[in-house]
């Protein structure tokens, strides 16, 4: 398939599947409910960190963590300490997150806002505008939060420099960053032609059928060769077509024909 016959079949992806009434089943649904981008990016955060497993237990597990904190997650977190989110969550599980685990990762956003004042903010003091993509501030946001706790939360923030995709925390820069019918925004100041393609199996198997990557394995290379692919077809907005995607697979689809319509 073309470039131009891929991105026309995207377009009409696009529009099929990039509407909100799309998005159940979704971690996203529960990040839209709060209009305040300072609440919605602590929700995002912790919805995109645990979304790994089966979907339905990723949104009940997101919404137990999100409960206590009620209408203002930010509110929450600054009002409460690591002792607090001990009691809090002491019963909570997740395949291999524990409650324990979920207490330090909330005690690290909370110190990143109280010397930063937001996530966004933590976030553009490692951000370089002269950076091809946000990988490197991405290593610094995800570094400065391990270090404000004795006892990292490894399975939902794990380390950048290790080579990985990061899909779960590029997928969370995508709600952040973007600002469509799906995405919901509020980090204005990063463009969205630095984004880097949140890379999981499905959309690293898309990438190989369409030779939009030749790597084997679906790391950070692999990631960044897919996010270059799609910046040929969508300069300023690279990750434009990955919930349209990422959606074509929960369906139960592999393929596309050049007319945009869904081939099994």
């Amino acid at each position: 398939m073309s470039l131009l016959s891929l991105k026309e079949s995207l377009e009409a992806l696009y529009r099929q599947f990039n509407t909100p009434a799309r998005i159940h089943p979704d971690p996203l649904e529960l990040v839209r409910r709060y209009p305040d981008s300072r609440d919605r990016e602590i929700a995002g955060l912790t919805a995109a960190c645990l979304a790994y497993g089966r979907v339905q237990t990723i949104l009940k597990s997101v919404a137990s963590v999100l409960a206590p904190m009620g209408e203002s997650p930010r509110d929450f977190i600054i009002s409460h300490t690591l002792k607090d989110f001990m009691e809090i969550y002491s019963g909570f599980v997740h395949r291999f997150t524990r409650g324990e685990e979920v207490a330090y990762f909330l005690k690290a956003m909370r110190q990143a806002l109280l010397n930063h004042g937001t996530l966004k903010d933590c976030f553009l003091a490692y951000y370089r505008p002269g950076d091809p993509n946000l990988h490197s501030a991405l290593t610094g946001f995800i570094l400065a939060l391990r270090s404000g706790v004795s006892q990292p939360p490894f399975s939902l923030l794990s380390d950048p420099r290790k080579g990985s995709a990061m899909k779960r925390l590029n997928l969370f820069l995508r709600w952040m960053v973007r600002h469509d019918r799906v995405d919901p925004g509020g980090w204005d100041e990063i463009p969205t032609g630095k984004l880097i393609f949140p890379l999981d199996t499905h959309i690293h198997a898309f990438g190989l059928r369409y030779n939009l990557t030749k790597k084997k394995n679906a790391n950070l290379k692999a990631a960044l060769e897919i996010t270059e692919a799609f910046k040929a077809l969508s300069p300023r907005d690279p990750v434009k077509y990955d919930f349209a995607i990422s959606h074509l697979g929960i369906l139960g689809f592999d393929n596309l024909d050049p007319e945009g319509r869904n081939c099994k």
